[in-house]
């Protein structure tokens, strides 16, 4: 497959752009919000100044599709309590670092002596633990359906070798149910959705089905590319401008109506659904993944006897209200002041992928 064959060009830029015109100047004189529901798509609308080419009645709303953003502090605080007890490492991805818990954050515990270290893979932490018979390793397993299947196969790598020291700490997200939970909320605005690509190319198209139907919430799996999303958009308009709402893919190159089934199958061997609470927006019925009890050696919350930590309401981080499209980051009174990249107060502020940070770092106002 050629893979080139998905990015297009800057006329096809230009004509869907015309299209976005065109479709919304036939909709009803009110504002139309489509909220993108994945961090990459947010980060890739600001990057390449999308907005900027959408009519004053098109507004695109950020999502909770941040792994990161919606990592709850309680989970932090169970890292922190972890990486501070004798004889274990802990492993994570480089953005969980300096994410704030209730009183600190990762970042500052590892200056403060603890074995904590940034990792690109799990296989990375399974190396570590190979390497470090004597000690545990735990790895913080975030993300959504994306990386969940990756960190499964590892888990099973770990029982085939015999590498018991190697431990996770699950908190991972599905996005089909927080998308229930966002248009349960009476506060929603959102009148379409552009799915997230990456975890569409595993759970596919089809899980968003059911959403659609009991929701009638208009739906199009994108890709990333300014080009996909433009595309995405128009169909997206159509579909409100017509009444049928339905799953539609604009990212064929990448997206099957199925999914990966042999993804799906190796996730759902180590994990099972649970309760899950998201930063900011708080508990969604079936929304995370635990740790099945065949698997229990390999899970930090079995062995080391852990329980959830209470969910926390942030205090003056409105990090939440952005998570659910309720209010822009601008409209935090903390944004840009005492909230920074470089002294972050909320996670949509910290990740790469948080809409604070991509509006801070290309929206017009924010320091360079």
């Amino acid at each position: 497959m050629n893979l080139q064959t998905g990015y297009g060009t800057r006329s096809d830029c230009e004509r869907y752009a015309d299209q976005i015109h065109t479709l919304a100047g036939d909709l009803p004189d009110r504002t139309f919000h489509l909220m993108e529901v994945c961090g990459s798509h947010t980060m890739s609308i600001a990057r390449h100044g999308l907005k900027a080419l959408l009519p004053d009645k098109i507004k695109l709303l950020s999502g909770p599709g941040c792994p990161v953003c919606v990592t709850d502090e309680g989970y932090i605080d169970n890292a922190i309590r972890l990486a501070r007890t004798e004889g274990v490492i802990l492993t994570t991805f480089g953005d969980l670092m300096k994410v704030p818990g209730t009183q600190t954050a990762l970042e500052r515990v590892r200056s403060e002596g603890a074995d904590v270290r940034v990792v690109y893979s799990p296989l990375d932490a399974l190396e570590i633990a190979q390497e470090h018979p004597d000690r545990r390793v735990v790895f913080a397993a975030v993300g959504f359906e994306t990386t969940a299947p990756g960190i499964a196969a590892t888990v099973i790598q770990a029982r085939d070798e015999g590498a018991t020291n190697f431990l996770i700490l699950p908190a991972h997200k599905l996005v089909p149910p927080a998308l229930r939970a966002l248009l349960d909320d009476p506060a929603c605005r959102v009148d379409g959705f552009l799915c997230p690509g990456h975890v569409s190319t595993i759970i596919g198209s089809n899980a968003y089905e059911p959403v659609v139907t009991d929701y009638a919430i208009p739906s199009i799996v994108a890709g990333f590319e300014p080009t996909d999303i433009l595309e995405a958009i128009p169909m997206l308009l159509r579909q409100i401008q017509t009444r049928q709402p339905r799953v539609e893919t604009q990212y064929h190159r990448v997206v099957k109506p199925e999914g990966n089934r042999k993804a799906l199958e190796t996730m759902y061997a180590v994990y099972e659904p649970i309760d899950a609470v998201w930063r900011g927006i708080g508990p969604i019925p079936k929304s995370g993944l635990k740790v099945r009890e065949t698997y229990a050696a390999h899970d930090a919350y079995a062995v080391f006897g852990i329980s959830d930590a209470p969910f926390f309401k942030e205090g003056p981080c409105r990090c939440g209200d952005v998570l659910k499209g309720i209010i822009g980051p601008r409209e935090c009174s903390i944004f840009g002041t005492a909230c920074t990249p470089r002294t972050p107060l909320g996670p949509c502020m910290v990740s790469s992928e948080g809409s604070c940070a991509a509006e801070y770092k290309y929206g017009t106002g924010g320091e360079a």
